[in-house]
């Protein structure tokens, strides 16, 4: 056991990242610190540099609010010159205890425990370690860089990283075994029951013909309003994980039944989504499913009044073995086996633009968004977005974060209903704005996120509240334009929401490089049409 590290060479090491524009720089810089720690050190340094204490679905939270924290910093007082330094496993370890301290009570241990541990921190340690705790390290977008530094100092190809944090959905365990255990640990990680996966992820396509193009005879299938769901099943047992991995089975015991009763397999992994429907069996809006989903306290009076239907489209392991290496024909005939057909997202295989445009158009009337175009031939690549699927929808949305609000005014005057919205640079790890909305919420949707978005507060300037990106919103828009008034060169005409993405987190949404795409193949579009007329 060697020395260990202190919190301070992180932070020198985080500080040089956020100087460095070049993104090849830092992968090179942070695996070279990767590198140099000794081995019980890696994985709590990676949570720390992502931000996240705890990986996804784990279910643990800090729970420090931004409050807390700025009433501990303007109490307690820095480390003295006799103070122990902060380690890199020490802070960790505190960390998690913090977020353990639950009960009558609770606020008051944290605020003294918060007080001590800050009390041994130096000015620029106090800065990060509060960075962490208000969510201002985590944006979101770090994933892929530190999954690149992982790969460089590990010597291990970045497929194989990402196919393991794909698997695991850990990134301190991922750099973990990547570099103490090697490339043979990964090789050997594999699916099972009970152990969630990260979700395999759609890219987009601008029509039904970009998509035949790509992947010529296809798969179509309806693109459904719903909640994705990951259904874990061995012998009567069945569990029910959401995209961000987190245990949602006591949310849906009618699904649970349902599996048990009709899926016939002893052992399997499926991938689908859960649609809320009304009496007629047509889907309703999105976010009241959600009630159902994350607020309804009362699940069994949810059943009658939030009836669900369950659709699946993907298998991942079945009866002791992963498929998820197998082509999308071969696991889509293995669904078909152990599933009734109304249990199945309806679908065509063609490579007919006629037939594709009736398939999309079926798909609007029965009240989805439209299809997803599969490649017959692709595997399953958990955590991973590409062209193996692609989403072709009716209206023009973007999913974007929530980076700031303004106070309404007039009627709204209680409310931060004013949003500002951004897409991720996934080159320089941020988040670009593109533009502001206050339509296409209800009132209580309104106070809802006012009360979300005040436990987000970073800071407040006039009628300005800057907040935590971490609130996740599907906008419909009349185009993208171009615009020097937000920093990301572009804005959305005629912004509106269409639903509060709970399910989604800032990881997920947009990039700038999606965004101009959009703007590329509009121009191209326009200039096609003014050729044509001449």
């Amino acid at each position: 056991m060697g020395t260990a590290t202190h919190f301070l060479r992180l932070v020198n090491i985080l500080k040089e990242l956020e100087s460095t524009s070049s993104r090849k720089e830092k992968a090179l810089k942070l695996s070279m610190f990767l590198k140099e720690l000794p081995k019980d050190e890696i994985s709590p340094s990676v949570m720390l540099i992502s931000g996240s204490i705890f990986p996804d679905g784990s279910g643990q939270i800090l729970n420090i609010s931004v409050k807390t924290v700025s009433k501990v910093l303007s109490t307690c007082k820095q480390g003295t010159l006799d103070s122990s330094p902060l380690t890199i496993k020490g802070l960790y370890s505190q960390l998690v205890d913090l977020a353990s301290l639950n009960g009558r009570g609770s606020k008051a241990r944290r605020e003294v425990a918060l007080s001590s541990l800050l009390s041994r921190a130096s000015d620029v340690e106090t800065e990060y370690v509060s960075k962490i705790l208000q969510g201002e390290l985590r944006i979101g977008l770090a994933d892929g860089l530190i999954l690149e530094a992982i790969s460089k100092a590990s010597s291990i190809d970045l497929n194989t990283i990402k196919s393991t944090y794909g698997l695991t959905g850990n990134l301190g365990e991922t750099a973990r075994m990547a570099l103490i255990e090697g490339i043979e640990k990964l090789k050997n990680i594999c699916l099972k029951p009970f152990s969630p996966v990260r979700p395999m992820l759609a890219g987009t396509a601008q029509n039904l013909e970009e998509a035949i193009r790509i992947h010529g005879r296809t798969s179509l299938e309806h693109k459904l309003d719903g909640v994705r769901v990951q259904i874990h099943k061995e012998g009567y047992r069945v569990e029910i994980y959401s995209r961000s991995l987190s245990k949602i089975t006591q949310n849906l015991p009618d699904i649970v039944n349902l599996v048990q009763s009709e899926v016939m397999a002893d052992e399997t992994i499926l991938d689908g989504e859960v649609v809320g429907v009304d009496s007629e069996y047509r889907p309703i809006p999105f976010q009241d499913l959600m009630r159902r989903i994350g607020r309804m306290a009362n699940v069994h009076e949810s059943i009658s009044k939030i009836p669900v239907r369950l659709f699946l489209f993907d298998i991942l392991y079945l009866d002791g073995r992963s498929v998820a290496s197998s082509t999308y024909e071969v696991r889509r005939q293995q669904l078909e086996c152990i599933c009734s057909k109304g249990m199945l997202t309806p679908r065509i295989v063609t490579d007919n633009i006629a037939q594709a445009e009736m398939f999309f158009e079926d798909s609007i009337r029965r009240g989805h968004e439209g299809v997803v175009s599969k490649n017959l031939s692709g595997i399953y690549t958990p955590g991973q977005r590409g062209k193996e699927w692609l989403k072709i929808k009716k209206a023009d949305t973007l999913d974007v974060v929530i980076v700031a609000a303004d106070w309404g005014s007039g009627r709204r005057f209680r409310w931060l209903s004013n949003y500002h919205l951004a897409v991720r640079d996934s080159h320089r790890e941020t988040y670009l704005k593109v533009g502001k909305t206050f339509k296409g919420l209800t009132d209580e949707e309104f106070e809802y996120m006012t009360v979300r978005l005040l436990t987000l507060k970073v800071s407040e300037n006039d009628f300005t509240v800057k907040v935590r990106p971490e609130i996740v919103v599907e906008v419909a828009y009349d185009e993208v334009q171009k615009s020097p008034h937000y920093d990301s060169g572009y804005a959305l005409r005629f912004a509106r929401i269409k639903k509060i993405r709970e399910d989604k987190s800032p990881r997920e949404v947009d990039t700038l490089d999606r965004l101009e795409e959009i703007y590329e193949a509009k121009f191209k579009r326009k200039a096609r049409s003014t050729w044509n007329q001449h």
